[in-house]
């Protein structure tokens, strides 16, 4: 069995956890960036003399898939890696993966990876 982590982090935090994630030998990750909003509920900001509402907060989303057995220590290297303490650090979600297929030889789940 395999798992899928996705992390939604802030920008600044993305060097630090990556190197978290390297420095504990997990290699590959796919990195986004995404807009949203949990308890922060956004912003206002001050453009030319207008006050306005950011509602979507920029962020930074990762996903490593790992082998089950994995799955903590890549969880915890995370947190550590992207935590400051305030509102917004974000949010991180694991998910079960059936099946991975690597495209160029074939090799199929934990080979794939």
């Amino acid at each position: 069995m395999m798992k899928k982590i996705e992390a939604i982090i802030r920008h600044f935090k993305l060097e630090d956890v990556k190197n978290a994630l390297t420095e504990k030998g997990i290699s590959g990750m796919t990195v986004s960036e995404v807009r949203g909003f949990g308890r922060q509920k956004g912003h206002t900001e001050i453009y030319r003399g207008a006050e306005y509402t950011v509602d979507f907060v920029p962020k930074v989303k990762i996903e490593v898939v790992c082998k089950t057995e994995e799955m903590d220590t890549v969880v915890d290297a995370i947190i550590s890696a992207a935590q400051t303490g305030q509102v917004g650090d974000g949010k991180i979600f694991v998910s079960d993966i059936q099946t991975a297929i690597r495209i160029r030889t074939g090799e199929t789940d934990t080979a794939a990876l």
